[in-house]
């Protein structure tokens, strides 16, 4: 029996538009209804998910959701955050060490800003930031390491051609250290050592005392992977990559023809 249902956001559960639709929104009613808590887990940063816990109406529940891939947990009633991974300032000034242009530069989150480490957010960066309503704050390397911010994780962004040139040549080293992704052409994600979705998704699932075999998780995406693997019932969506479609126990319909709804009705509301 399905008593937690994992969602990723920007491929599954919103449109192209970055839309959360009325089909989406009442199936995820019906199953809380039914019993099934609803969590949603997201690459996005806390502020990029708001608009959309609020549109549900988790916002005044004791509701949870997953961003930062996983390295943060948060529950909906007031923003707290309960469970998180960080990154050091070590690491922030090794990962410094990578970029020497503004060709590929390196976004940091903590709870409230979208954070960019250069003097001016490159057009990549700006339109990331963009995508989940948020502004990019350039800030220095002093600041980074000043300690006054607690920072989940960090992206290196630039071009797809030149995050292309830059993971062929350092993720093998990144990736001895670091959780790494490719969640978007334009995106490496840099994690803290063994983050990802499923790290999180995990601990939340402790916490409520929810069985792996218990949980349905839903994405599209390589930083989905985890999750998907993780859940007693992963789904991929009709618009998921092959790498999650060949993992997923089953395929739903796409992010732009109700797939969430569609795998909600099948899976726990026809049960």
């Amino acid at each position: 029996m399905i008593k937690l249902i994992a969602l990723d956001m920007d491929g599954t559960l919103l449109n192209e538009k970055k839309e959360l639709m009325q089909p989406q929104i009442d199936a995820i009613h019906k199953a809380v209804a039914a019993g099934v808590t609803v969590v949603l887990c997201t690459g996005r940063p806390l502020v990029g998910v708001k608009p959309f816990v609020q549109q549900l109406g988790f916002d005044t529940e004791d509701e949870y959701i997953i961003v930062n891939n996983g390295c943060s947990t948060h529950l909906t009633r007031d923003w707290s955050l309960i469970d998180w991974e960080e990154l050091t300032g070590q690491d922030i000034a090794y990962l410094d060490g990578f970029t020497n242009s503004d060709q590929v530069q390196i976004s940091l989150f903590d709870e409230e800003d979208y954070f960019v480490l250069a003097e001016k957010a490159n057009d990549m960066v700006d339109l990331d930031a963009r995508l989940v309503g948020m502004t990019p704050q350039p800030i220095d390397l002093k600041e980074a390491l000043s300690g006054q911010h607690r920072f989940f994780e960090a992206m290196f962004v630039g071009e797809k051609e030149h995050i292309d040139a830059f993971e062929n040549q350092h993720n093998p080293v990144l990736s001895q250290a670091y959780s790494t992704v490719r969640s978007q052409d334009y995106i490496l994600e840099i994690l803290p050592n063994g983050a990802s979705k499923a790290t999180g998704l995990k601990k939340l699932a402790d916490r409520l005392g929810i069985l792996p075999e218990e949980i349905m998780a839903m994405g599209d995406a390589n930083n989905d992977l985890e999750m998907i693997e993780f859940a007693g019932l992963g789904i991929a969506m009709g618009n998921a990559n092959e790498q999650v479609k060949a993992i997923a126990q089953d395929i739903t319909d796409t992010n732009e023809n109700n797939g969430v709804a569609k795998a909600i009705e099948k899976h726990i509301l026809n049960k």
